[in-house]
Parts: C-alpha cells; sequence; structure tokens
C-alpha cells in the first residue's frame, strides 16, 4: 500500500523546491541583465576614447570588469554590440524628439523644438553623440556595421511624421526626406566641428543661439518646395 503521510511530504519537497527555484530564477535575470548593462556602457564609454573600428573587444570586457567570455556570452562579436547601442540610442533619441515636439502646431514652432530637442539630448551625452556620429559615417562605408542603418531610417522617417502633421501643403517624400537630412546634419556637423574648434566656448549657448538662423534656412527651403 501506498503510504499517503510519505506522498504528502514528497510532494511538499517538491513544491518547496520548486519554489526555490522561481525565486533564483529573477535574481539570476537580474544579475544577467545588470552584466549586459555593464557591458553596453563599457563598450560606449570605449568608442568614444579609441573609435568602433580599433576598439577590441578584451578592451570592452576589461572595462566592463568582466571575463572575455563573458562577453561572448551575451554578444556575439561586436557588431552585435554596436548594433545593439545604436538601435538604443536612436529609439532615446526619437522619444526625446516626440516629447519636444508633442505641442508644436506650426512650422516655425516644430522646427525650433526639433533642434533644441537634439541640443538637449546631446548637451550632456557626450559619449552618445560621438557613438551617434561615428555610426552616422560608417553608413557610407561599402564595408561597415550591417543593420545599423535601420535605426537612422526609423529616425528619419520619424521626423519627417512630425513635418508632415505642421505642414499645410503636403510635400513629397523626397523632399521631406531633404528636410529630415538637414536637420540631423545640422546637429551632428555643428557638435563635430564645434568640439574641437571652440574649446573656449559654451557649445550648446551657442548653437542655441544660431537656431533661429537655422529654422529661417529651413522655413524658405520648404516654402519653395511647395511652389
Amino acid at each position: 500500500m501506498v503510504d499517503t503521510d510519505q506522498v504528502v511530504e514528497a510532494l511538499a519537497l517538491m513544491k518547496r523546491g520548486h519554489s526555490k527555484a522561481k525565486s533564483k530564477r529573477p535574481r539570476q535575470q537580474r544579475r544577467t541583465k545588470a552584466t549586459r548593462q555593464k557591458l553596453l556602457e563599457a563598450a560606449r564609454s570605449v568608442f568614444a576614447e579609441k573609435g568602433m573600428d580599433l576598439t577590441r573587444i578584451d578592451e570592452i570586457s576589461e572595462r566592463a570588469d568582466v571575463g572575455k567570455g563573458t562577453f561572448y556570452y551575451h554578444f556575439k562579436g561586436k557588431a552585435q554590440i554596436v548594433r545593439e547601442l545604436i538601435k538604443g540610442l536612436m529609439a532615446e533619441l526619437m522619444a526625446a524628439v516626440e516629447e519636444k515636439c508633442r505641442d508644436a502646431s506650426d512650422v516655425q514652432g516644430l522646427l525650433h523644438n526639433l533642434i533644441g530637442a537634439h541640443i538637449e539630448f546631446f548637451s550632456s551625452r557626450w559619449e552618445d553623440f560621438v557613438l551617434y556620429f561615428q555610426s552616422r559615417c560608417d553608413l557610407t562605408l561599402q564595408e561597415g556595421y550591417s543593420g545599423i542603418e535601420t535605426p537612422f531610417i526609423d529616425y528619419l522617417e520619424g521626423i519627417e511624421g512630425l513635418l508632415e502633421s505642421v505642414i499645410k501643403h503636403k510635400l513629397p517624400q523626397p523632399v521631406l526626406r531633404r528636410i529630415a537630412c538637414a536637420i540631423a546634419g545640422l546637429v551632428s556637423g555643428y557638435y563635430s566641428f564645434a568640439a574641437i574648434g571652440s574649446q573656449d566656448e559654451d557649445i550648446d549657448e551657442v548653437f542655441a543661439s544660431l537656431r533661429g538662423a537655422m529654422v529661417a534656412s529651413l522655413i524658405r527651403f520648404i516654402q519653395e518646395a511647395q511652389q
């Protein structure tokens, strides 16, 4: 005959073991997530110092204070961590732009807010701007990091959508793309040169003072495109 008490005790032990395993799982997941984030932050930091191409995987793992094997547990290689960093960066940038432009109801207000959103976003995130600039340049190479173009295309399409929401006369898509590229180019071009040529100035303050002229130029371009 089956001893009912023994069965009940065995089931209770199994349940306790299962509960312990379940309680350990979230802790392990948190540790894994934290380690992955450390690697991403380390990569961003080293990329800003040495550039994406010159950075070695062992430098990233050393900066994150983990073994090289841990890097390969989380990422297949440097290309994957580059793609993940850029995807996250561009998503954060677009979210900040959309938040800043939420209440814009005309072209002038939208353009001011678009440029202002970029200034605010990058003003305290120099490492992110370096990554943004490096990866944008990488898109022009025949042998660059595959897959990084998608976040940039999504970003440009997001800007185009914002422009369409306030421009009364519909513009052809190629014209919207040129305007979106101009806005992105103004930001990346200004910061990249100001960083080496304006060391004694407040880069963000100077950029903000130029915003009116930039907006006026873009409005004139839009008006001419509508004729």
